[in-house]
């Protein structure tokens, strides 16, 4: 008989990107959930494919439809056909998400990529040319490979974690607040600024009464606050990432005062230091997320100059 643990599943998940490979000789139909989980939290593409199918049908355990999606993702990631198809019908078919023929496409053609005939006959339905989707539906998933040599210890992984969940709250790519706690805090939920930013995210206390935070000692707490207020940068600089980044470290109000990312060498070399992390110039908005708060009134300051093994954390 298997036994469900209502928490079991919110793991550190990127740790699967360090190891690789099925298990040779198991028989992952006998394996209970725990098994399949413990077994998927170390790399197993085929527990993770598993792992993923048992909660997307609900079979042994409660159906959750993210959670299957961030299990596919994983193994979709590292070349899994099964995972890039599973992808792909669930985008078709609108099964717990919003139907996308774009994002099903891509997922299908992949799989059609990695040798899966079916998923090539899939796609030929659906679409006469597949294109690249703003979204992939995984970016909730951490991959940035820098994550191996920063964040090896359990209580980094385990920031990790709720990264990856609230990211899937907020609809931000972990990937890039990582970056921003890495080049913030360097994962130090401790970190104290000589501007009295304070924890992961750095948040001064005028930005964390603006996003509701009460104790920004308080890890989720501050994360929740961070995150809203990047998004909020990201909507109000039409989804410009390095703009979004700059009014973070110096304030919306400096970045709109230059037209864009301010003369102030720290502010420079933060949203460098992000950018060589992350990568990507354009991040998904929707509008309605600066519904939250109005601009800061006047001009916020640097909010952080404490130095740390990653250089100066800005904030």
């Amino acid at each position: 008989m298997i036994r469900i643990i209502g928490s079991f599943f919110i793991a550190p998940l990127f740790f699967s990107l360090f190891l690789i490979g099925p298990a040779l000789g198991t028989n992952y139909a006998k394996l209970s959930i725990e098994q399949l989980t413990d077994m998927a939290r170390m790399g197993d593409q085929i527990a993770q494919v598993e792992l993923a199918t048992a909660l997307e049908h609900g079979e042994g355990v409660k159906k959750d439809m993210d959670l299957a999606i961030t299990w596919y993702c994983l193994a979709a990631g590292r070349g899994s056909a099964d995972a890039q198809r599973s992808l792909g019908w669930i985008y078709a078919n609108g099964k717990g998400v919003k139907r996308d023929d774009k994002l099903a496409a891509y997922w299908l053609d992949k799989a059609a990529n990695s040798g899966d005939d079916y998923a090539a006959r899939l796609v030929k339905r659906i679409v006469d040319n597949v294109g690249t989707p703003d979204k992939t539906g995984c970016s909730h998933v951490a991959s940035a490979p820098w994550l191996r040599n920063r964040c090896m210890k359990s209580a980094c992984r385990k920031i990790v974690s709720m990264v990856e969940r609230l990211a899937l709250d907020y609809k931000l790519d972990a990937n890039l607040v990582l970056a921003v706690i890495s080049a913030e805090s360097a994962f130090n939920p401790r970190a104290l600024s000589s501007k009295n930013a304070r924890g992961l995210m750095q948040l001064i206390p005028e930005t964390a009464k603006r996003f509701g935070v009460k104790d920004s000692w308080d890890k989720e707490e501050n994360l929740r606050g961070g995150m809203a207020y990047l998004r909020w940068l990201l909507a109000y600089f039409n989804g410009n990432v390095e703009h979004a980044l700059a009014g973070y470290n110096a304030g919306e109000n400096r970045v709109r005062q230059y037209n864009g990312v301010p003369p102030f060498a720290e502010t420079k070399a933060y949203v460098k230091r992000i950018m060589s992390n992350y990568g990507k110039r354009f991040h998904h908005f929707e509008k309605s997320w600066l519904k939250r708060s109005r601009p800061a009134t006047g001009h916020a300051v640097v909010q952080s100059e404490k130095k740390s093994a990653f250089g100066t954390l800005g904030g």
